[in-house]
Formats: structure tokens, C-alpha cells, sequence
């Protein structure tokens, strides 16, 4: 099995997640835990962005809709946040086309709405 890209990295950002599950557990909206979230990601200096516009191309034409992140860490990263009772197979394809949008290789799709935090890494 090969060795998991941005192996370091992804581990912060999914204990700052499981930090700010801890402190607040389920229930909130998700913008509520992505404050939460920016708060850990500055008190353990995980470098990120908030909120980034991604635009589609369409046969060469940029479309008017565009996908907003929740986070990107390092341009490296993006952390998608959900606050649902599960995650889906189509919460994954959505976090594909969202890697596939914004060139960049590795999300993790992250649930706040369960007991216990869950995570998924989506490698492009």
C-alpha cells in the first residue's frame, strides 16, 4: 500500500476537527463548527483559506455558479464540512467534483453530526 499523501498535514487538520467535536459535539450548523474550526486552525498555526470561489469551465466558457470552500489548508487540502446524520456516496462524488474544480488532490470530508466525529479522505 503506498504512503498517504500529505500524511502530516491531514492528521492537524482532522485533530483540530476532532478538538472542535469535542468542544462543541453535535447539533450546530456547519458554519458554526467552521468558526469553531478557523479559531483551532489559528491556535496550532494550520496555514488555510477560507471560503475560496472555485470557478467550472464549460466546453471553454467559464460558467456563472462556482463552488465556494469551506477550507484549504497549504493549497493542498480542503476540508469539507457536513453536519448530517451520515455521509452519503454522493457527499463523496460531490467532494470529487469539488477536487476536480479546484486542481487540488486531497479533500476530507468531515461530519460534525454524528456521535463521533467521522472523517473520509477523497484522494483525486
Amino acid at each position: 500500500m503506498g504512503e498517504l499523501i500529505y500524511k502530516n498535514k491531514s492528521y492537524q487538520i482532522i485533530g483540530a476537527c476532532m478538538e472542535t467535536h469535542k468542544e462543541l459535539g453535535k447539533g450546530f450548523s456547519e458554519i458554526i463548527y467552521g468558526d469553531s474550526l478557523e479559531i483551532e486552525f489559528k491556535k496550532n498555526n494550520i496555514t488555510y483559506s477560507r471560503e475560496k470561489r472555485f470557478s467550472f469551465k464549460y466546453k471553454g466558457e467559464t460558467l456563472p455558479h462556482y463552488y465556494i470552500t469551506d477550507f484549504i489548508n497549504d493549497n493542498k487540502i480542503t476540508p469539507e464540512i457536513k453536519t448530517i446524520e451520515s455521509l452519503t456516496s454522493s457527499h463523496f462524488k460531490q467532494t470529487l467534483n469539488y477536487l476536480a474544480a479546484s486542481k487540488i488532490e486531497l479533500g476530507l470530508l468531515v461530519n460534525f453530526g454524528e456521535d463521533s466525529l467521522t472523517y473520509k479522505r477523497i484522494v483525486l
